[in-house]
């Protein structure tokens, strides 16, 4: 158990006693309060119609009632909270002795015995990876390293769509194409040396009936399970899935297990989900084709009926979906989807095909908006598109001139080019993470490589300056006397550091990443003013400025630590 913990667990538990007390049983939410009102504060508004008095008084008595102990020096009452103050010395002492055994697993939570599987990108292997949908695998890489670190055992999966209509207008295009007809690409990579053959079939597909046939006759030999279609198909899609893979590996993320669609075809398992829905009160048919009534389920107009059956006999995307859900399910004891927000009405008819196939345990899917580039949006289909290797390959051109413009006369080539990658892949992380999934993201240059705002570098070289700092002494000993780091600053950073633990349980049990981004940036900002504030390398007192070498050490472990959990490199110079 951690230091903030320990003092949370005490404050809870005090409160929780004064109100059986008084008859009352109820959720004891402690939030943290503006700097100057404590540490930790309790809110009483929830127990004025109980108690039938004011929120005001009720805080009041409760702060009377609570004792003085070694994490509690002060309670106040002030605007129907109960605000408590806690010891200092205690937290200071117990948290830098924490953050300097643990080291790299500071923050990291007990081990919790459950399984998570964490489903993201999943994209169409018909082409590379936009910058549309960019924050799909950004995010799901992120929440499975704080699930990780939050004490669970996880595994990420990647959705092989390998039997849908996608794939099939691929391998048309492969096969039927000529190759000085597919407009040439820049870029050596064979998801983007593949994606023309995708994209003019599509559109020969549109205006010749001919080709359409084909291209549905290639779908339904895929779900009769025709060998020499699923080898077409394969030899079609696994270059650009090979380029997806390596676009991944760019912005360090690694996906653990490719599950196909076609592993629910061939193993029964559709044929089991038809038949089950086939069986529920909701189903209906229409024109040898079989829907769900949606309508009491909450969803109204056009979208009422879910088909999962055609009327050729041939499944959709969903119902292949639900078959998926229902194996995973078996699987793990937690389910989680990464999805764009064009998923959700799609996402609703899975969950209650789940719930009327009985399945207990129901994936939480966290939506995210898309990202755009001033431009605007992109298509796949139309050509219209910027891809992720695109952006990956400006970014981290963006970040050389930056690092050009300020360490041009001090370091070599080869070490701004370095240092660039690594600011340049963070800048992407990062710019996408610290904003919640839901808002949406229109990415620009200036934001994510600003050296003094929320972004990457401002964090990144606040890591850099604590390794400078320590680079300077020869002292290998941590030592500190916590009775000496008195300043303000001092206290406000590490109480900052202090909070890392709950921000990652907080981040996990939420599912929401830019939390974990948005501590960074106020520790960076803490630290920075830390050092403004108290003299470290030049403190005349050794014993105080030992300690403070051990908060910057500290603060390093934090820093890395927490980039760590983004999928960043922390550098140890800029």
């Amino acid at each position: 158990m951690y230091p903030l913990d320990e003092c949370k667990k005490e404050i809870i538990s005090q409160i929780q006693k004064i109100l059986v007390s008084h008859k009352i049983t109820c959720e004891i939410k402690i939030e943290i309060p503006p700097d100057t009102m404590g540490d930790f504060a309790f809110p009483c508004f929830q127990l004025a119609p109980l108690l039938k008095k004011s929120p005001n008084d009720i805080a009041k008595e409760i702060s009377t009632e609570i004792s003085k102990s070694i994490w509690i020096t002060k309670v106040e009452a002030k605007g129907g909270y109960v605000n408590v103050f806690i010891n200092n010395t205690q937290l200071i002492s117990l948290t830098l002795r924490s953050i300097l055994e643990k080291k790299e697993i500071y923050g990291h939570l007990k081990k919790q015995k459950k399984k998570v599987i964490i489903e993201h990108t999943s994209a169409n292997p018909n082409g590379p990876l936009h910058v549309g949908r960019a924050r799909n695998p950004i995010i799901g890489d992120t929440l499975v390293r704080i699930f990780k670190a939050a004490g669970y055992d996880v595994e990420s999966q990647f959705y092989l769509d390998d039997m849908g209509k996608q794939v099939a207008i691929l391998a048309w295009g492969v096969n039927n194409l000529e190759q000085k007809n597919i407009p040439s690409s820049t870029t050596i990579k064979a998801d983007h040396q593949m994606v023309g053959y995708y994209q003019i079939a599509n559109e020969q597909m549109k205006t010749e009936p001919r080709i359409a046939e084909q291209i549905s006759d290639i779908v339904k030999k895929l779900e009769g399970g025709d060998h020499k279609t699923i080898e077409m198909i394969h030899a079609s899609y696994a270059p650009v899935l090979e380029g997806i893979k390596q676009s991944l590996q760019r912005i360090n993320i690694h996906i653990d297990t490719f599950i196909p669609e076609s592993t629910f075809i061939y193993d029964k398992s559709i044929e089991r989900v038809i038949k089950g829905l086939k069986q529920t009160p909701y189903c209906r048919e229409q024109d040898a084709a079989f829907y769900i009534d949606m309508e009491p389920f909450g969803i109204h107009g056009r979208n009422t009926k879910f088909f999962f059956l055609r009327s050729d006999g041939t499944t959709l995307y969903a119902t292949r979906d639900i078959a998926y859900h229902q194996w995973k399910a078996q699987q793990a004891d937690i389910l989680i989807n990464i999805l764009g927000e064009d998923h959700k009405l799609e996402s609703k008819q899975v969950k209650v095909a789940l719930e009327l196939l009985k399945v207990k345990i129901l994936p939480q899917v966290v939506f995210y908006a898309f990202v755009s580039l001033p431009g605007g949006k992109m298509s796949t289909r139309r050509g219209r598109v910027v891809y992720l290797d695109e952006l990956i390959d400006e970014c981290i051109e963006h970040a050389y001139e930056e690092v050009r413009k300020r360490r041009d006369n001090e370091l070599t080539e080869s070490q701004m080019r370095k240092i660039a990658e690594l600011i340049g892949i963070g800048s992407l992380r990062y710019n996408i993470i610290k904003v919640q999934p839901e808002k949406d993201i229109i990415f620009t240059w200036e934001e994510a490589l600003n050296f003094e705002g929320n972004a990457v570098p401002f964090v990144q070289y606040a890591h850099a300056r604590a390794c400078s700092i320590l680079s300077k002494i020869s002292i290998k000993e941590d030592t500190f006397h916590a009775p000496l780091l008195t300043n303000h600053s001092e206290i406000t950073l590490i109480k900052k550091l202090a909070w890392f633990p709950l921000m990652i349980e907080d981040a996990c049990n939420n599912c929401k990443p830019h939390i974990i981004a948005n501590y960074l940036f106020e520790t960076a900002s803490v630290f920075n003013q830390f050092y403004r504030d108290c003299p470290v390398l030049c403190e005349e007192n050794e014993l105080l400025r030992s300690s403070r070498l051990a908060l910057v050490h500290a603060t390093k472990i934090v820093l890395y630590n927490g980039l760590e959990l983004l999928g960043i490199s922390a550098p140890t110079e800029m």
